[in-house]
């Protein structure tokens, strides 16, 4: 439970010089009145217990507790667009089968043969039918039994005891979710306030466009933590600095499961704050280096050379060269779409490990899933965009696995975006093993830039504390 903050709502230090809400008064277009309403909450200072990250007996507790009582993100609509399509969902001890059937619906069965055992499947495709390569036991997409070889064998079992067991399915956004127990809040209720927040920006107009994943040798939630906070980049991303507010970040806590960090792109870090720098050199230096802008640049009009005219900022120049790319790349009217939705790096979290990015530009989507246990874990990145309009909406790319010996530089459809995600990794495993090795067994946190991450404490505890 959050502590009552002894020093008031918004006194909690802050860093000097203008804050995130000064940087968008500054800006030509105001974004969403909730982007700018300050939603930090004070939620104490005490330390976190180093053994949740590696602990056999912790991470066994939020197999038993909290994963099954929690709304996963499992599939984009454009993985399975038709009936018959499936993914295969594996995480914490169990695995799944996500089937689009005949009416449009989804379903999620658990993915393990009722014979002996053999998971069904362990890929992602099409099948009109789930025949198990063990003994050929066969199932309908709708998880009704179709076949048993030599049935004249098994007397004793019936198609009803035979049905594969259900998991609860919800649909939002363009995304798909699964909770393998039936009661519990809805997904509207679980993701509450992105519903409302995310009206504007139409995930469900989205689709798939870069998908890479990678095993890492580090508990899942060091790996997310890293990206719940913009207080590390100075020191891990320093080629950032030039146009990224990284102290001027914002950070609120949303509701039970939702929390967001706001970090302005377009302004000089307070780190390296220089007025002798130009405007230009700012703009020159974001179009090199920010991980989603380059695609949605049109070289055919230099974009990529802009110039900041006279009067301008390099965050107003930004802007308004976004309005006028975005609008050839995906039609529509973006004449009153605000800098901040345009350029900013709008990151959400839902508890436990669903993070989708905010805003108009083309969307990162990240999830972290144990891999299979306390010490690995699979990290994912998507990228979805906009399907320009009037064209028909594409299906998903398949997931590009880097194998130990590839870095994420290695996956060219993420761009410079995989550098910037193989500098978080080299913290990882250090961290991990950091943590094992700790005399204090203490993780301090930041009382603001941190606040995030004792968000997410705060909700596994709803699940792992009696």
């Amino acid at each position: 439970m959050a502590e009552d903050d002894p020093r008031g709502k918004f006194t909690v230090s802050r860093c000097p010089g203008p804050g995130w809400e000064d940087i968008l008064k500054d800006d030509d277009i105001a974004p969403p009145p909730f982007m700018s309403e300050d939603r930090y909450r004070y939620l104490g200072s005490e330390a976190i217990d180093a053994a949740r990250y590696y602990d056999p007996e912790f991470f066994k507790l939020e197999c038993e507790k909290m994963w099954p009582n929690v709304w996963q993100f499992v599939a984009r609509e454009e993985d399975m667009p038709e009936p018959g399509d499936y993914v295969t969902y594996d995480n914490a001890g169990r695995s799944f089968l996500v089937v689009r059937q005949d009416d449009g619906s989804v379903r999620a069965f658990h993915n393990v043969c009722l014979h002996r055992g053999r998971k069904l499947k362990t890929d992602s495709g099409s099948a009109d039918q789930f025949v198990c390569p063990f003994h050929g036991f066969a199932w309908n997409k709708d998880g009704a039994l179709k076949n048993i070889p030599c049935r004249w064998d098994f007397g004793h079992l019936t198609d009803e005891k035979m049905q594969l067991p259900e998991a609860t399915v919800a649909q939002w956004g363009g995304y798909i979710f699964l909770r393998e127990n039936p009661e519990g809040p809805s997904i509207e209720e679980w993701l509450d306030p992105l519903p409302e927040f995310f009206t504007e920006w139409r995930h469900e107009d989205c689709a798939t466009v870069a998908w890479v994943g990678k095993v890492v040798n580090a508990n899942w939630k060091i790996v997310m933590e890293a990206f719940m906070e913009s207080y590390h980049a100075y020191v891990t991303h320093p080629q950032l600095m030039p146009f990224t507010g990284d102290a001027n970040a914002a950070y609120h806590v949303l509701g039970d499961n939702v929390n967001v960090n706001y970090t302005p792109f377009g302004t000089m870090s307070p780190h390296v704050q220089n007025s002798q720098l130009p405007q230009q050199w700012i703009v020159d230096e974001f179009v090199k280096y920010n991980g989603r802008s380059a695609d949605n640049y049109d070289p055919e009009k230099d974009e990529m050379n802009l110039q900041v005219p006279d009067g301008l900022t390099a965050r107003q120049a930004l802007g308004q060269a976004m309005r006028d790319s975005s609008a050839r790349a995906f039609g529509g009217d973006y004449s009153g779409v605000s800098e901040s939705e345009l350029l900013d790096a709008l990151v959400y979290n839902v508890f436990p490990n669903f993070a989708p990015w905010g805003g108009f530009m083309p969307n990162i989507v990240y999830r972290w899933r144990p891999w299979p246990d306390q010490d690995r874990c699979l990290m994912e990145v998507r990228v979805i965009a906009r399907v320009p309009e009037g064209q028909p909406r594409p299906t998903g790319v398949e997931m590009h696995l880097l194998s130990d010996d590839e870095c994420w530089s290695d996956a060219p459809e993420l761009g410079v975006l995989g550098g910037v995600v193989d500098q978080d990794m080299e913290n990882m495993e250090l961290t991990h093993q950091g943590l094992q090795a700790s005399k204090n067994q203490r993780v301090e946190l930041g009382d603001y830039q941190e606040v995030r991450i004792r968000h997410f404490h705060q909700a596994l505890d709803r699940y792992v504390k009696d």
